[in-house]
């Protein structure tokens, strides 16, 4: 990789360590300064000229100063006549928004697309995208590499009964992700469900009904496959739990209903952000469809950003599924404020596991007991030397590196 170059920017400097030693490629030097006014100043003082130049840059708590990073670094190496530029971006910057979920909201994930075009990128290559179909919003050609391998092989390696094993997925959308890692283990998976709003102040004869429908099914196997649990104030709580609710709360539940039937049913961000802002005095419902008792159930998502959802849903499985232990598991670790926290403290939750594409800072992960990284350079410095030897990287899809 004599005409190779990589560059990388100030959001992980130990995943730039780790990929450069794989390549045994020393980083270009530069300087990135921010001017008193807050303007970045990006310096390269290695010649790219008619180089294969990648730049690393994920997301990271400062988003915005990293995503301009990323952008001057680019049109930097394109004024210094590199050849091609690859911008590596391990967890990829606003790709939550994705598509429209209001009237007027902005698709930000295809501006910052237009971005990297406008600014002279050559080719992205990143992994797992939160939505695959962002691909689409690029006119650049766009690599979208998968944790997969490498999270199934560490599940082969640190869970001792990982042969009877459940993966389970904290919401429908997931479902594509869990039946993925369920084939490639082998593995049953199961599925939870949010539903919407159930106030204290509905008739008792429909809480009756809807025990009963449980009853019912629940006779004709000695294991259920549906179990359903309310939750308040982000636990599960039992059903003879009763809370006022007041009636200025009523017509927010109309204007979150209207707003749904403008855009059909609500996605997993809506759903989660629901959560996360509800009413104190709003119950809701959480169901599981699968059978966990008595096994260990891997709780999968793309992203752990938020620690109710994760909680709730491992509450449910192990106090109303019979699950034996939660492990929660996710590619990118970004435990936004007091996240990793939150989930250290759930004695619910037996261990959190991520992938090192978000980073994350040296004292948390000294401070965490249950937190476990999985090192995912391989697979991108794999990526980097197929990309700049002209090879295919599909075998990356199912080996793990």
């Amino acid at each position: 990789m004599k005409s190779a170059a990589i560059i990388g920017g100030t959001s992980h400097p130990e995943l730039l360590r780790l990929i450069s030693q794989r390549l045994g490629i020393k980083p270009c030097e530069v300087s990135l300064k921010r001017f008193s006014n807050g303007e970045t100043s990006v310096e390269i003082h290695d010649s790219v000229r008619d180089k294969d130049v990648f730049v690393l840059q994920s997301g990271s708590s400062t988003v915005n100063d990293s995503l301009m990073e990323l952008l001057i670094i680019i049109s930097a190496c394109k004024g210094g006549s590199a050849r091609r530029i690859t911008a590596v971006m391990p967890y990829f910057p606003y790709s939550k928004q994705s598509k429209m979920r209001k009237y007027r909201d902005a698709i930000t994930a295809r501006m910052v697309a237009n971005l990297l075009t406008v600014a002279g990128v050559d080719h992205i290559i990143t992994l797992d995208l939160h939505a695959s179909q962002m691909q689409g919003f690029f006119t650049r050609p766009v690599d979208n590499l998968y944790a997969e391998p490498n999270i199934a092989e560490w599940i082969r390696r640190n869970v001792e009964d990982w042969q009877e094993a459940v993966v389970v997925s904290k919401s429908p959308g997931g479902a594509k992700r869990v039946t993925s890692m369920a084939d490639t283990l082998g593995l049953e998976f199961a599925l939870c469900n949010t539903d919407r709003s159930r106030r204290s102040h509905f008739p008792r004869s429909m809480d009756e009904s809807i025990m009963e429908e449980e009853h019912v099914s629940n006779k004709q196997s000695d294991h259920p496959r549906i179990h359903t649990s309310k939750y308040l104030l982000g636990h599960i709580v039992d059903d003879e739990e009763v809370v006022g609710t007041p009636a200025s709360n009523v017509s927010e539940d109309c204007q979150l209903e209207n707003t749904y039937s403008q855009g059909g049913c609500p996605s997993d961000d809506e759903e989660e952000e629901k959560i996360m802002s509800a009413s104190i005095f709003t119950e809701r419902m959480i169901t599981l469809v699968g059978d966990v008792r008595g096994k260990t159930t891997l709780l999968m998502d793309d992203m752990i950003e938020n620690p109710t959802t994760f909680i709730i849903a491992a509450e449910h499985l192990v106090k109303r599924c019979g699950a034996k232990r939660v492990i929660v598991m996710g590619s990118h670790g970004i435990f936004q404020n007091n996240c990793l926290r939150d989930l250290e403290n759930c004695n619910y939750i037996e261990q959190i596991v991520v992938t090192n594409t978000y980073p994350i800072k040296p004292q948390a992960l000294a401070q965490s007991t249950k937190l476990a990284l999985i090192d995912i350079s391989g697979v991108l410095a794999e990526a980097i030397r197929r990309t700049h030897n002209g090879e295919s990287i599909s075998f990356l899809f199912k080996k793990a590196h």
